[in-house]
């Protein structure tokens, strides 16, 4: 079945416990930024339109309406999920493996590390679930923006739209065409607003 959910920031395990990486947060936390983006630039191409400013509506999405989203803008969103499950079980094993061969550990050691790796199975298959989903809506933002025309796109700070757009900056970088992509920090009438500006095309080198 395939469910999005939040479960927070990417886990730390050790033969101690098990912590959180603030630094590394769960991609949940951007999906509906990056679902409303998406939509907000879902327009027929205009000629002559080439520089936009949209606003947003703040609209938090359900799970089940996510879903929906990666279906909706997403070549196969089965391979979100399915490799997930393969991605989280070599993950786990490439963990087990690096405690399995730690000669420092002791036996009681080891094991306590080994169950708590199990323990955060379900865990690491969410986060890293969405985290592919998260970087699925960002790839299709930048098709989005491409097939669009579009050069600047300005949304409010707050809810994690300038976060998403400066995410967006490396995949635009890396999208064929590449776009020399650049994202700062503008106030209009007191109000802060995230401004993403494509400039222009990189050549692709022949």
């Amino acid at each position: 079945m395939k469910i999005l959910k939040y479960v927070g920031a990417k886990p730390r395990v050790s033969q101690h416990g098990v912590s959180f990486d603030p630094s590394n947060p769960d991609s949940y936390t951007f999906l509906s930024a990056a679902a409303e983006l998406l939509e907000t630039l879902d327009f027929s191409p205009q000629e002559g339109k080439e520089v936009y400013l949209h606003t947003v509506q703040e609209h938090e999405y359900s799970w089940k309406a996510l879903v929906g989203i990666l279906e909706k803008y997403c070549e196969d969103i089965d391979t979100i999920f399915d490799e997930g499950q393969k991605h989280t079980a070599e993950l786990i094993a490439e963990y087990r493996k690096k405690v399995e061969e730690n000669g420092k550990l002791s036996a009681d050691e080891r094991q306590a590390w080994l169950g708590n790796i199990d323990i955060m199975r379900d865990y690491y298959l969410q986060y890293t679930t969405n985290e592919r989903a998260y970087h699925c809506l960002l790839n299709a933002l930048a098709d989005k923006i491409h097939a669009n025309h579009i050069e600047t796109v300005s949304v409010p700070l707050g809810r994690n739209y300038g976060l998403v757009l400066g995410d967006l900056v490396d995949v635009l970088r890396d999208h064929k065409p590449p776009y020399d992509a650049t994202m700062r920090i503008e106030e209009y009438n007191g109000l802060g607003y995230a401004v993403l500006d494509m400039n222009r095309a990189v050549p692709v080198d022949m």
